[in-house]
């Protein structure tokens, strides 16, 4: 059972510190590169990125934040792991505000700038730019620092799960075999 309860702890802990790397990227280099672009070209390029984002690879990441935290979670609801349990929920709580963020306030505003149409046809670039850029990137700054926070909450709950497991491997072992002795020595 700790193998597999491992295995969904590390499933979850690379999931999201994968996509809150993809989120810090965009605030530090995607958008501060974009803000220096002209309306059309920064349109454009989100709109693009917008589409291309959506891959099996990105995905099973995004939905694995909270998916595969869930999961960790179902495994850990045993009294004897409950103090890595705490850590994880923590984690939980943190990737489902960050996916809501993501969904409710990103989502909505890629959508918009996505239905303004092809920008070698929208009118006002400046106005449809104004309406999605200052809101997407506050938004995106905001869900990459809770799924930071989830990331190191989780290297958190790796860590206290080793510690209980190792406690509980030595109160399994002999009192002689705990200390290094060994008969016949």
């Amino acid at each position: 059972m700790f193998a597999l309860r491992i295995a969904a702890l590390v499933a979850a802990t690379l999931s999201t510190g994968l996509v809150a790397g993809v989120f810090y990227a965009y605030a530090n280099s995607v958008m501060p590169a974009l803000r220096q672009a002209d309306d059309r070209t920064m349109i454009d390029v989100m709109q693009k990125i917008n589409v291309v984002i959506i891959n099996p690879w990105f995905m099973i990441g995004f939905l694995g934040t909270v998916g595969f935290s869930v999961l960790a979670v179902a495994l850990h609801l045993g009294k004897d792991v409950r103090t890595t349990l705490i850590w994880l929920v923590v984690a939980l709580v943190l990737n489902i505000i960050a996916f809501a963020v993501t969904s409710g306030l990103n989502v909505p505003l890629n959508n918009q700038l996505e239905a303004a149409g092809d920008p070698a046809q929208i009118t006002d670039l400046a106005a449809v730019r104004a309406q999605f850029e200052s809101a997407w990137i506050r938004w995106n700054i905001l869900r990459a620092v809770l799924h930071t926070l989830a990331f190191l909450v989780l290297c958190g709950a790796l860590f206290v799960a080793g510690m209980q497991h190792g406690k509980s491997e030595s109160a399994a072992l002999p009192a002689h075999a705990a200390v290094g002795y060994a008969p016949g020595r």
